[in-house]
């Protein structure tokens, strides 16, 4: 797919969304849009699988033509469910396809007057149009329900429960609803996706874009669910270098799941995804879009529930360990966790106030001996004192596990202007007793109201850490004796000197030109004097 194609479907996707917003902010018609295209790919997958199940046994018929009402057709389905729910974890009947309910939404009915006054008095709504809400609703929860009592299950719990039909969000009456919703369906419908097109993820990318285009006008809220596509790749560059597969990628705080799918472009395979999200629209996301770029339900596993608090893989090593967690967020910071295996060697917790280093203890903990984490963190974790200081002091002079800090720009999160590094840890490092320092402050593009990292700055940063470049004004390695001696503060001005030396003034040359000056305002308060004299008007001096 050329990029051309490629950007005109995302432009043809973010039209269909706009369809739905209304009075909707981007949250809420997120939800709506994000799940009917995942419908949409349910689907799909569900009438490819199934065509190809009917023609190596032979059959010339297809799927979307079997008659549910036949004993017959009734046999197809149900080897074809069988098979599904072992391959795809989910089925869906022909009637419940996505093209399907769409033609039918779409389907004009009888429009002379008298059809649509009988109509009114028989269903109690005026419509020229097939009326599919109730059955897309039922369409949605038989989606679930057909994994109950599977491998899948978990997976596919309600999945789905973020989509209100009824909501008159989408319109004040039922008849309202109807139509937005079969608009956006007859739409989606018309776009081909692509998806037996096995080398492209067509769908997967953008699934990405638009939910890089609801995080730009989330605003604060953004920052729980989305982390820039840039940041993620420098992320997922760090952690899997010299690596071509990964056994396992986790990320605590996973939000949509983006990060983890990014790492999965870096490398020829990922065995397993883990995933950890608070919230629990948010962790529906999560489920859809692993499911949306063909990770196999067997290959992920993503929980909701507080990570710190309430830790959902506690015998997880991960090869490598990604995250953007909330900046400074509070947390219990229970006496009871000073025996928890996460934190019980530090000696001291994390503030209430300030979580930033206990999600690094929790991800330290997870990390396998031979892995790479990184993580976004807000500048004060660099260098605030107290316990956070002494967490930093035990795993630089204790452990030496900190391998890297960079810095990058100021406003290139969504929902907050303020400057984040990234701290790289190993367990393993191939240079112990120093730490790299990347100030990568300066080297960004402006895009409207949001700086953004261009590849080639993304290539410096990853290219500098790789191979442990250092350069005047840009990257430095500190040892471990430079850490102590600044008492364990890794605030970046302190080892890369970006001071920009101003020339020398000559004080000789300044003095000349300052006389020179008053010289000629001297012969301008003359001439000034001179014409005031002539209009025979008193000078202004």
């Amino acid at each position: 797919m050329s990029e051309d194609h490629k950007k005109q479907l995302e432009q043809q996707l973010w039209n269909i969304a706009n369809t739905l917003r209304g009075k909707m902010n981007a949250d809420e018609f997120r939800d709506y849009i994000l799940g009917f295209i995942f419908y949409k790919y349910l689907s799909e997958k569900m009438e490819i699988h199934a065509n190809k199940i009917l023609k190596e046994g032979g059959d010339t018929i297809q799927f979307q033509d079997i008659d549910e009402n036949t004993e017959n057709g009734n046999a197809y389905i149900e080897a074809i469910r069988e098979d599904a729910l072992q391959s795809l974890g989910y089925f869906l009947k022909p009637s419940e396809l996505f093209s399907v309910v769409a033609k039918r939404g779409s389907h004009k009915l009888e429009e002379d007057e008298a059809f649509n006054v009988a109509a009114e008095s028989t269903i109690g709504y005026s419509t020229k149009q097939n009326f599919i809400l109730e059955d897309l609703q039922k369409i949605l929860t038989n989606i679930q329900n057909s994994t109950m009592g599977t491998d899948s299950e978990e997976d596919f719990d309600n999945l789905f429960e973020d989509m209100d039909l009824n909501s008159t969000k989408l319109g004040k009456t039922p008849e309202a609803r109807n139509k937005v919703i079969a608009k956006v369906l007859s739409h989606l419908d018309a776009i081909d996706f692509q998806l037996q097109e096995t080398e492209l993820d067509v769908l997967g990318d953008a699934y990405e874009y638009l939910i890089g285009k609801f995080a730009s006008g989330a605003g604060k809220k953004a920052g729980e669910f989305y982390t820039p596509q840039e940041v993620s790749m420098v992320l997922a560059k760090i952690v899997t270098t010299g690596k071509t597969k990964l056994k396992s990628v986790y990320d605590p705080t996973c939000g949509s799941g983006s990060l983890l799918l990014r790492v999965a472009k870096e490398v020829k395979d990922v065995s397993n995804f883990y995933g950890q999200e608070l919230n629990r629209t948010t962790y529906n996301l999560a489920r859809m879009n692993m499911i949306l770029h063909g990770v196999h339900y067997r290959k992920f596993d993503i929980k909701q529930e507080d990570t710190l608090e309430h830790p959902q893989h506690l015998e997880l090593r991960a090869e490598a360990i990604v995250a953007n967690p909330p900046f400074s967020a509070k947390w219990s910071a229970n006496q009871l966790f000073t025996t928890d295996d996460r934190f019980s060697q530090y000696g001291k917790l994390a503030p209430k106030s300030k979580a930033d280093f206990a999600f690094v203890q929790h991800m330290v903990h997870h990390l396998s001996e031979n892995g790479i984490m990184a993580l976004v963190l807000p500048h004060g974790a660099l260098f605030r004192g107290a316990a956070e200081q002494h967490i930093r002091k035990y795993l630089i002079e204790e452990r030496d596990y900190l391998d890297a800090v960079i810095g990058l720009p100021a406003n290139v999160f969504y929902g907050t202007s303020i400057p984040a590094c990234i701290m790289v840890y190993k367990k393993c490092k191939e240079h112990p007793n120093t730490v790299l320092f990347i100030d990568a402050s300066q080297h960004f593009e402006k895009v409207k109201t949001q700086n953004k990292l261009r590849l080639e700055d993304i290539d410096k940063i990853v290219s500098t850490y790789r191979e442990r470049n250092v350069e005047d004004k840009y990257s430095y390695v500190a040892t471990l004796d430079e850490i102590r001696e600044n008492d364990y503060n890794l605030n970046i001005p302190r080892y890369v000197d970006t001071f920009e030396e101003e020339e020398p003034i000559d004080l000789k040359t300044v003095a000349k030109q300052l006389v020179e000056v008053e010289e000629n305002m001297q012969d301008i308060d003359s001439q000034i004097a001179d014409y005031c004299n002539q209009l025979n008007i008193p000078t202004p001096f």
